[in-house]
């Protein structure tokens, strides 16, 4: 019977002590604001480890090919910490790129020589503007000190990328998408502030947050999107 009691009291005890665990670890939900971006950051990083690929495999100027090893290398790398993040967070992450994001894919597939890489850097400057600026929301709207932190590291290689695909562009004498005035400032500018209309990664400018519908534009969508400062 002692022995019953005592293993009744250490049941009791093991009870009392997950708890307070399981309440803290449900009341850390990220909001929707941190769970959208996490999910369209990675589908971004989906789109470009596929669209870096088909670079290197088809692009005609060693330009492409080498951008678009890079990009590959920088966006597994983002997207490592983007799915770690999510683990521990418990957010379930998508398994493809958007069908906006999936078509651009199918169209670099399907073209070749000069009218691949045209096609090629125009939908990346595009992509990069977009996920430049969700990465800006994120920055100012977000409130899981993790995901904020990932966008915060995340921002100046996006930047960086773009930075390179404008000279990359100018190179290959391809027009550089012209921005609205009344977009939202780069890297460097004033933050866009809290219910602006930043566009997800893919999405278009009327898109409020990270993780917009699939019917958005994916990368190279839009050009009418605003261009993050070049430094």
């Amino acid at each position: 019977m002692l022995g019953i009691k005592r293993l009744g009291l250490l049941a009791a005890l093991v009870l009392v002590g997950i708890a307070p665990a399981a309440a803290a670890q449900a009341a850390v939900q990220p909001s929707q604001q941190d769970t959208q971006y996490l999910q369209a950051v990675h589908q971004v990083n989906l789109f470009e480890i596929t669209a870096g690929d088909l670079a290197q495999q088809k692009g005609q100027s060693q330009g492409v090919k080498d951008l678009g090893a890079r990009l590959k290398t920088d966006h597994t790398q983002l997207d490592q910490t983007v799915q770690q993040t999510a683990s521990q967070l418990g957010v379930e992450l998508p398994s493809e790129p958007t069908a906006d994001q999936q078509s651009v894919i199918d169209q670099l597939n399907n073209a070749s020589g000069e009218e691949f890489d045209r096609l090629w850097v125009t939908s990346e400057l595009a992509g990069h503007v977009q996920a430049i600026q969700a990465t800006q929301t994120e920055i100012s709207q977000g409130s899981e000190q993790s995901v904020v932190q990932l966008a915060q590291t995340a921002l100046p290689t996006l930047q960086a990328h773009y930075d390179a695909l404008v000279q990359l562009a100018e190179q290959l004498g391809i027009p550089v998408p012209q921005t609205s005035a009344s977009g939202t400032p780069g890297p460097g500018g004033t933050t866009p502030a809290p219910g602006g209309t930043t566009p997800a990664p893919g999405g278009t400018t009327e898109t409020p947050a990270p993780g917009g519908t699939t019917e958005s534009p994916a990368p190279g969508g839009t050009e009418e999107a605003p261009a993050p400062t070049q430094s």
